[in-house]
């Protein structure tokens, strides 16, 4: 059975809050903000949106796969970025795709890319459409005659799996449970779990270079990425299949992190793992964010590599609602396929002692999974993507932003980000603000700090206070030295930070390299390349 999308709301139809856990979530921004009451703004249905008529018709060579049906242009116009529903709240569809296509094969791919070039015809490429920096809008001016929404969910098949050697060859749209599921009965696991996780396809998260469920080591997809095969305007571009190579710039590395700018991934070969059979899990408590920071930095030059050391400070904990409200949480976890972690996780434990770090009191279930904070922690992770539509709906800010920063750096940029984001949040707001931050992954070098931003705006003008704190939030990251991004990739939301971080040069280079593969300008315009 085929779960239809959420039109407004992450995952498919039926999921979300319930109604305990929605006014649960109300009444907690409610006592955050002063015992404030919300004038909420109901989401309109599909049928009352005011859709535009589509600019171009579907081509008879091209309609067995793609449609102009009224809902699939309505889910395949935004991602879920706080914007993308904004608008969706505000009924604003401007930008709707002319028409969807949902390829199930190569040839039907390049049969899109032709005529797209031919008739000026924009191509938005679409995978799960958990984009939360505008990646798969089809804004793309008036300089097109129209935009099509590329979705490549049909061509989700494990293809072939080499036990061997622990790796697969798996089309571009598979989703994370598609492929876990194919791998489970070979006893291996991709092990890259992305909250997105759900909905996310194997060729947008090798286009975004996503982030995923290790905190150490095996940071990114492109960590787990054998070689790729791209489909591109100009042409078929494949890597041969390698466990490593020194031979001069890495193809795959182009398309990683191209976002739909260069072509299409079709298939990749992914390296897999042995599915983790030991797991110990605990959170330790500090009383200063330093202290636990410092610990993580010991941890993570020791070459323990835990699967999991996740920072929470105390107001993190407490917006996602528990911890005391007063320390800072570590939750940390190894996990191995052919070894007990018990001596890992020892000497990690040894680590945050010696920092001022009190273990929480916990028992493991039989899978290695903690009950207290740790388990919680979990548990919210999961529902997150599911706060936005009531919270938007309310009238609250409430986003996120996601950096990486040396150590050395890491205090005096901590301070001026955080300093600069929660004077943005009270200007623009008029009252109070949030703002918290937590490590999702950590490196010998440096912490991928992760900022969570809160407060109380009007419904009128949601989209520009959004705009202006993201904006200053930004602006005082890249002054201080950190990227614009960790994992969340550029989109279009980025891109102005995205040309201030990287070489003149490369920009120049990247621009080079479109025109090649995508001569005519269609893929994805206004991302990476502009």
């Amino acid at each position: 059975m085929v779960r239809a999308l959420n039109y407004c709301g992450w995952g498919f139809e039926g999921d979300g809050l319930t109604s305990d856990e929605e006014t649960a979530l109300l009444a907690g921004y409610s006592k955050r903000f002063g015992g404030a009451q919300f004038a909420r703004k109901d989401i309109p249905p599909p049928e009352a949106v005011n859709l535009p008529a589509p600019r171009v018709d579907v081509p008879a060579a091209l309609s067995g796969f793609c449609t102009t049906e009224r809902f699939e242009r309505l889910t395949h116009t935004y991602g879920q970025s706080y914007p993308d529903y904004v608008r969706m709240i505000d009924g604003d569809y401007r930008n709707a795709p002319d028409f969807v296509a949902r390829p199930k094969n190569e040839d039907q791919i390049a049969e899109l890319l032709t005529w797209a070039g031919g008739q000026n015809v924009a191509v938005i490429p679409y995978g799960g459409g958990s984009s939360v920096v505008g990646g798969v809008e089809p804004d793309v001016s008036g300089a097109f005659n129209g935009a099509v929404s590329l979705d490549l969910t049909e061509l989700n098949q494990v293809v072939e799996v080499d036990r061997e050697s622990r790796a697969a060859r798996i089309q571009g749209g598979a989703t994370g449970p598609d492929i876990e599921s194919a791998l489970r009965g070979h006893g291996l696991t991709m092990r890259h779990f992305p909250q997105s996780f759900e909905m996310a396809t194997l060729g947008g998260m090798i286009a975004t270079r996503s982030g995923g469920h290790f905190a150490t080591l095996y940071t990114h997809i492109d960590d787990f990425v054998e070689s790729t095969r791209s489909l591109t305007p100009s042409g078929i571009m494949e890597s041969r299949r390698l466990p490593g190579s020194g031979a001069g710039p890495s193809p795959d590395r182009l398309m990683i992190g191209s976002e739909g700018a260069l072509g299409i991934i079709t298939e990749a070969w992914m390296r897999l793992q042995d599915r983790p059979t030991f797991r110990a899990s605990t959170a330790i408590l500090f009383d200063r964010l330093e202290d636990a920071a410092e610990a993580i930095r010991v941890i993570s030059q020791a070459g323990l590599y835990p699967s999991n050391v996740r920072l929470l400070d105390a107001e993190e904990a407490d917006l996602s609602g528990f911890g005391d409200g007063r320390s800072t949480i570590v939750v940390l976890a190894f996990e191995n396929a052919d070894h007990p972690v018990d001596a890992w996780m020892a000497r990690a434990m040894e680590v945050c002692a010696d920092h001022g770090g009190v273990p929480e009191s916990a028992e493991d279930d039989e899978a290695g999974h903690t009950s207290g904070t740790a388990g919680a922690w979990r548990t919210a992770f999961i529902k997150m993507p599911h706060f936005r539509p009531p919270a938007v709906s309310a009238g609250i800010i409430h986003d996120t932003f996601e950096t990486a920063i040396t150590w050395d750096r890491f205090a005096e940029f901590h301070s001026a980000v955080v300093s600069a984001t929660r004077q943005a949040v009270e200007e623009v707001t008029g009252g109070p603000a949030t703002v918290s931050t937590r490590f999702t992954h950590v490196y010998p070098d440096g912490p991928a700090p992760y900022y969570t931003f809160v407060g109380q705006g009007r419904h009128e003008a949601l989209a520009e206070q959004w705009l202006e704190i993201k904006k200053r939030a930004s602006d005082a990251l890249i002054k201080a030295g950190g990227t614009i991004t960790h994992h969340h990739a550029v989109g279009r939301d980025h891109m102005e930070w995205y040309e201030t971080q990287r070489p003149e040069l490369f920009g120049q280079a990247l621009g080079a390299v479109k025109a090649k593969l995508d001569p005519a300008g269609i893929m994805n315009p206004g991302v990476i390349v502009r």
